[in-house]
């Protein structure tokens, strides 16, 4: 769950089947990820619950389901061929009974004694040529059957992993009808080409995903929109630009610039721990010299960001300075900060204004902000897409509650850190009511702001 830039650069038996091996309580490391590859093969997929979907992916050290309502537990293999639910992201039983059995298609899940069969879908691997001619891994899977339904292309944040392995929203969307479009970024997974942050190459080639995901869809896709979550909020609109979609949803993005989120980050991380507006503005001094510093890729802006920390470093809030890339950088000096920005050219565009293409955009879009993200600060970006909305764009705005970046609700330790505990309740049926066209009227708590409000 983390920011559009900070993912980045802080550095994944049913009757007669055969179970798990027995094995004692505390098994060995080879025979622990023995069991987990075996897991994953076996019982990465959706299942259907009587009146719902729920969804196994793979989790650090074990799986994770993400019920369609939004609840969330990390399974962990007890050792017996058995399974523990840990509540969404703590290391607490959750007091749910959770079995799995059979392998693949067979695969059964049950949960709290219902049991729930694995949902087929009709899933089809790719390569397609991104920007340039890159060679991209994709995968489309698509509810069974032949009927008509809507498709989504899935645009990646910033993260370096595989998102056909980790982007569980492939599985969630065609459970619940609607088919899904994944692709390894470029320098992931199993794409080619060097990773970057270049907003437009990754426009290009979601746009190019989109155009293979039509192809494999046919006349089955009958209305077509891109999905982007965090950095994915940069990019999704501004492939929007560049090819014939439906609709684009945006998942806890921003419409400022890079830059203006590490500044809004400080200051709300600052807010929260109480400071006054006086130390605030001092700690922004801080923030505004590492921006330099990054947007030049070190070229310039060393001795100034030298000077101020030096300046302040004896303070008391000092060492409450966090940002989004702030933090990362604040730590070096001089020639080893020099060395450390060279490692993060990734062609990130600091500067980008992402509102002429939001002006611009004609396509209806739906942008899902959780007030409580610490990493994205959703202030300005709110504003901002109000005032659009206002003027007469396409947008919906829903705020949820207590959501954090990923769209997670969270409880907060005395230490102040943050543990996810769920997903925001209709969170997940927002995004496939709204690829559906049929937006409703509610979902859970979240505040609904349309277009012309």
């Amino acid at each position: 769950m983390k920011s559009p830039l900070i993912a980045a650069v802080l550095a994944f038996a049913s009757a007669g089947a055969t179970p798990f091996p027995a094995a004692s309580a505390t098994p060995d490391p080879a025979q622990a990820d023995a069991m987990l590859a075996h897991a994953t093969e076996c019982f990465v997929g959706a299942y259907r619950l009587p009146d719902a979907s729920i969804d196994v992916g793979p989790s650090d050290g074990g799986l994770r389901w993400r019920h369609v309502d939004g609840r969330s537990g990390k399974l962990v293999a007890t050792g017996d061929g058995g399974w523990k639910s840990l509540e969404g992201w703590t290391e607490r039983d959750d007091g749910h009974r959770i079995a799995l059995s059979g392998c693949g298609r067979d695969a059964v899940l049950s949960f709290d004694g219902v049991a729930a069969p694995r949902i087929a879908f009709d899933v089809r691997e790719t390569t397609f040529a991104g920007d340039g001619g890159t060679r991209l891994a994709g995968r489309l899977l698509m509810p069974d059957g032949d009927a008509r339904v809507p498709l989504v292309v899935l645009v990646h944040g910033a993260e370096h992993d595989s998102a056909r392995t980790w982007d569980f929203m492939q599985r969630q969307l065609p459970a619940e009808g609607v088919a899904a479009f994944v692709y390894d970024k470029r320098g992931t997974g199993d794409s080619g080409g060097s990773y970057t942050q270049d907003y437009s190459v990754l426009a290009n080639d979601a746009v190019a995903a989109m155009q293979e995901a039509k192809r494999l869809a046919g006349a089955r896709a009958i209305r077509v929109g891109f999905r982007g979550g965090s950095q994915g909020g940069w990019v999704a609109p501004l492939a929007a630009t560049r090819t014939k979609v439906d609709f684009v949803i945006v998942g806890y993005g921003l419409a400022v610039n890079a830059l203006q989120e590490d500044r809004e980050a400080t200051i709300l991380q600052m807010q929260l721990k109480g400071y006054p507006p006086d130390i605030i503005d001092s700690a922004l001094e801080i923030t505004d010299a590492a921006g330099v510093v990054v947007s030049s890729d070190g070229a310039r802006g060393i001795p100034e960001f030298d000077a101020v920390r030096l300046r302040y470093r004896d303070q008391p809030w000092y060492k409450d300075v966090y940002g989004n890339f702030t933090n990362v950088i604040l730590p070096y000096m001089g020639d080893d900060l020099r060395r450390l920005v060279q490692q993060y050219k990734w062609g990130t565009p600091w500067h980008y204004d992402p509102m002429p293409v939001l002006r611009g955009l004609r396509t209806p879009q739906l942008w899902e902000l959780g007030d409580a993200d610490i990493d994205a600060p959703m202030g300005e970006t709110f504003h901002r897409l109000r005032t659009l909305a206002h003027d007469g764009a396409p947008i919906t705005i829903a705020v949820f509650p207590g959501g954090e970046h990923g769209m997670t609700t969270f409880e907060t330790g005395a230490d102040g850190t943050r543990t996810s505990l769920r997903y925001a309740e209709g969170y997940t049926r927002m995004t496939v009511d709204f690829a559906k066209g049929k937006l409703g009227a509610a979902y859970g708590n979240a505040r609904m702001y349309r277009a012309g409000d």
